[in-house]
């Protein structure tokens, strides 16, 4: 990409359930309309508007009045059998490894970024999106690589990246209503 663009990336409403969420279709909780309403605004005049067709990123694109693309690219890691058992302690590892560590039945970072970035990488002009925490971490890792994963990524949080001719930069990380 030599074109100037600007992704606005919004994580959805929290979960309405318990537990880690992946590729389960689980709904979000849409109830905190301040922060919704303020989410809506910083994501108002964008030339395109993309989400995960996950249903928590739909009820979270419906509750904000918006009518997005749905991308399945967009969708969440697939984090296979940990979405069921839980995430074992996999001790510490460095960003590159714990990247690579791919669950059972599942995928790893660098394979979720790998569906992700391209998609991203063909974005014109100002783009909203609203995705998942997965899914702004890959967009991070554009500019920072794999120690995107340290990153913290809160519901109805914008995350915010341009990319130049220099390069992608990030302009704002996990930016939530005041």
């Amino acid at each position: 990409m030599d074109r100037p663009a600007r992704l606005l990336i919004a994580r959805h409403a929290p979960l309405a359930v318990a537990g880690l969420a992946g590729r389960r279709d689980v709904p979000a909780d849409c109830t905190d309309r301040g922060a919704l309403d303020w989410l809506r605004g910083q994501l108002s005049g964008v030339d395109h508007i993309w989400s995960s067709p996950a249903l928590r990123c739909r009820q979270t694109c419906a509750a904000m009045g918006l009518a997005p693309e749905f991308l399945p690219d967009l969708w969440e890691q697939d984090f296979g059998a940990w979405e069921q058992d839980g995430i074992p302690d996999l001790g510490i590892l460095p960003p590159e490894r714990l990247a690579a560590q791919r669950p059972p039945q599942g995928e790893s970072f660098l394979d979720m970024a790998a569906r992700v970035q391209p998609l991203l990488a063909r974005a014109t002009g100002t783009t909203a999106i609203v995705a998942h925490a997965g899914t702004v971490r890959a967009a991070l890792a554009l500019a920072v690589g794999p120690a995107a994963l340290s990153f913290s990524v809160a519901p109805l949080s914008l995350t915010i990246l341009s990319h130049s001719s220099g390069g992608w930069a990030v302009e704002a990380v996990n930016r939530i209503a005041p």
